[in-house]
């Protein structure tokens, strides 16, 4: 996966959950890239420069050759998967994996993200989203209810194997209790937040290329 040239560059914020997708899969392949780091709440990704890459004005965005720009996480994920074992090839294989993934952003990320985002990166978040975070909490645990039951009976969300959906769904719930979501009652959940932990080359969210160099 290495690019003609060098590695990517992947533009991206530290603690932004769909961003934090992308560092597992390059550190447990190998893929060799660089990072910048963009603050979306001091506007970095409204300028003209990067809304010339993305005209969504979002992060994550991978350059995948010069000129050429890739947005959405998920996206992102199978590009950099593709031909691995963390991508599926068998068509049931990656239509799950594609089932769970589609699952993560429209039921996980919607609420768990929000969540997140308001209540710990946004000063004053809490009030200026007070009526949305009841519903965001009510969905979000109905969003962890349907993964503690598909957990209850599978270790991974996808072709009985760790790959980019449970990379994907790992990275708003692992840090659930940081917006107030309470997993105590979600045992199947933890055991598999601990599997994706424990797995080779794993990287926390507060990793980055230039920590790793440092130590």
């Amino acid at each position: 996966m290495k690019r003609q040239g060098g590695g990517y560059t992947c533009y991206s914020m530290q603690r932004a959950g769909n961003c934090y997708k992308v560092r597992p899969a390059v550190s447990q392949l190998h893929v060799p890239y660089r990072l910048v780091e963009l603050d979306i709440l001091r506007g970095e990704a409204r300028t003209p420069d990067f809304l010339a890459k993305n005209p969504g004005g979002r992060v994550p965005l991978l350059e995948v050759a010069p000129g050429r720009y890739l947005p959405e996480s998920n996206a992102i994920l199978w590009y950099i998967a593709g031909g691995t074992s963390l991508a599926p090839e068998d068509r049931i294989d990656r239509a799950e994996a594609l089932q769970w993934m589609f699952f993560e952003q429209h039921s996980l990320e919607p609420n768990l993200g929000q969540a997140r985002f308001w209540l710990t990166l946004v000063k004053g978040g809490r009030e200026l989203q007070r009526h949305s975070l009841e519903d965001w909490m009510e969905k979000g645990y109905q969003a962890l209810s349907v993964m503690e039951k598909h957990l209850a009976r599978h270790r991974f969300f996808a072709a009985n194997r760790y790959t980019i959906a449970d990379i994907a769904l790992y990275a708003y719930t692992h840090v659930a209790h940081e917006s107030e979501f309470d997993l105590s009652t979600f045992p199947a959940v933890r055991a598999w937040l601990k599997r994706v932990a424990g797995q080779p080359n794993y990287v926390p969210m507060d990793w980055s290329p230039a920590t790793a160099a440092a130590e």
